[in-house]
C-alpha cells in the first residue's frame, strides 16, 4: 500500500464514522456503536471500501492511548476520597465477580488445560473484558431523572471510577502473563515496580507541572507537554516493564487530573483524539470484525457472554452494596447502574486481538454487549426509580 492511499481511506472512515455516530445517538445508543457499525459496513465484511492496514493500526493505537489519557484526566480524586470504603468494596466485587464468571464461561465453552496454559490465558482475557464499566449512559439517565446527586447515584459514580482503575491493574497483570515462560513473581514485581515508580515520579511531575501551569495558564504549551508525558509513560510502560501502553497513558492522566488546567488539557486532547484518532480506533474494530466464522456456537457464546457480563455486575455489585445497609431495591439500582460497557471493553478486546489470544468472533459478542447494556440499563433504572424514588433527591 502506497503512503498516499491512506488519505482516501481516512476520508471514507471519518465521514462514515460521523454519520453513523450521529445516527446511533439519535437512536439513543452510544456514538461508538455507530462508529463500530460504520467499520463493519465499509470493511471487508460487507462493502469492502476500506481494508485494515498497518497505517490504520498505528493511528488507532494513538487513538486508544489518547482515550485512556482523557479517562485519567477525568478521574476525580477528591470524590474518590469521599466515597471511601463503600465504593471501593463495590468496585472490587464489580471487577472480580465478572472476571471469574467470564473466565468460567470461556472454560465452559472451550475446556480447561490447566493454570498457566494458553487456554487459561484466553479465559482470563474474556474475564478482563467483562470487568470494564462504562457509566456514561447511566450518568445521563440519572441526570435526566434528577437522581445523580443522591446517595445511590454518587455511589455508582464513585464505584465506577475505582472499578476502571482496578480493572486496568488486573488487565496489566493478565497481559504481563502473556509470555508462557513468565513467572507470577516476576509479573507482580514488574507491575508493582511500575506502579511504585509512577507514584514517586508522578508526584514530582505533578509538582513541576503545577508550577508551570500556574505560571503559564491556558497556553498551548500546557496540553503539548501533557500529551508528551502521556506518550512517554505509555512507551516506558510497554518497553521497560512489559505492561500495556494504555496503562501508562491512564496513569499519566491521573497524575495531571488535579492540576488547575486539567479540564483545559482534556478539552484540547478531545479535539484531536475524539475528532480524528478515536474514530479510527472504533471503526478499526468494525473493520476487523468478520461474520465468516459465525455459527450456532458463536451465537450461543455471544448471548451467554452478554447475559453473564450483565448479571455478574448486577448481582456482584448489588450484593456488595447490601453489606452497607442499602435497601434491597437500592442494591439493585447500584448493580444495574454498573452493567453498561463501552470504550474500555473495546480497548481490552482490541489488545487481545492484537496479541492473538482471543478470536475475532469475541469482538461480535462485545459489540452486542455494548448495544444491549446501553439500551437495557437506562430503561431498567427508570423502572426501579419509578417504584422507589430517592427520598434525598426529592427533598432537594
Amino acid at each position: 500500500m502506497k503512503a498516499y492511499e491512506i488519505l482516501m481511506d481516512m476520508a471514507v472512515i471519518m465521514v462514515c464514522a460521523k454519520f453513523m455516530g450521529l445516527l446511533a445517538r439519535k437512536l439513543k445508543a452510544p456514538m461508538v456503536v455507530g462508529e463500530i457499525i460504520a467499520g463493519v459496513l465499509i470493511g471487508p465484511c460487507l462493502l469492502n471500501f476500506v481494508q485494515p492496514s498497518e497505517y490504520l493500526n498505528m493511528f488507532a493505537e494513538i487513538g486508544v492511548i489518547l482515550i485512556m489519557f482523557s479517562a485519567g484526566l477525568e478521574t476525580n480524586l477528591t470524590e474518590l476520597k469521599k466515597s471511601g470504603l463503600i465504593a471501593l468494596v463495590i468496585a472490587c466485587v464489580g471487577v472480580f465477580v465478572p472476571l471469574g464468571c467470564g473466565t468460567l464461561l470461556y472454560i465452559g465453552f472451550n475446556g480447561f488445560d490447566g493454570i498457566g496454559s494458553e487456554s487459561f490465558f484466553k479465559a482470563l482475557m474474556i474475564g478482563c473484558i467483562m470487568t470494564a464499566t462504562s457509566v456514561g449512559i447511566t450518568v445521563e439517565a440519572l441526570k435526566e431523572m434528577g437522581y445523580l446527586k443522591g446517595r445511590v447515584g454518587q455511589t455508582i459514580l464513585s464505584a465506577a471510577i475505582i472499578d476502571d482503575i482496578i480493572g486496568i491493574v488486573v488487565l496489566t497483570f493478565v497481559l504481563s502473563m502473556k509470555d508462557p515462560s513468565s513467572k507470577i513473581g516476576v509479573v507482580c514485581l514488574k507491575v508493582f515496580g511500575f506502579l511504585a515508580a509512577s507514584f514517586i515520579l508522578g508526584f514530582l511531575i505533578y509538582k513541576i507541572f503545577k508550577v508551570v501551569d500556574d505560571k503559564y495558564p491556558h497556553t498551548r504549551r500546557i496540553p503539548i507537554i501533557a500529551v508528551s508525558l502521556c506518550f512517554v509513560l505509555a512507551y516506558v510502560a510497554e518497553e521497560y516493564f512489559g505492561i500495556a501502553d494504555i496503562t501508562g497513558a491512564y496513569i499519566a492522566g491521573i497524575i495531571l487530573c488535579n492540576v488547575r488546567d486539567a479540564e483545559y488539557i482534556d478539552r484540547k486532547v478531545s479535539v484531536n483524539g475524539y475528532m480524528f484518532f478515536a474514530p479510527l480506533f472504533f471503526v478499526g474494530i468494525g473493520l476487523k470484525t468478520s461474520f465468516s466464522g459465525i455459527g450456532a456456537e458463536t451465537i450461543l457464546f455471544s448471548l451467554a457472554f452478554v447475559a453473564v457480563a450483565m448479571l455478574s455486575k448486577l448481582i456482584g455489585c448489588g450484593l456488595a452494596s447490601k453489606c452497607f445497609k442499602f435497601k434491597n431495591i437500592d442494591c439493585v439500582k447500584i448493580g444495574a447502574g454498573m452493567m453498561t460497557r463501552g470504550e474500555v471493553a473495546l480497548i481490552i478486546t482490541n489488545k487481545g486481538l492484537s496479541l492473538g489470544v482471543i478470536d475475532p468472533s469475541v469482538s461480535t459478542a462485545v459489540i452486542l454487549l455494548i448495544i444491549v447494556s446501553s439500551v437495557v440499563t437506562p430503561v431498567f433504572l427508570k423502572y426501579l426509580y419509578s417504584k422507589s424514588p430517592d427520598p434525598v433527591e426529592e427533598s432537594e
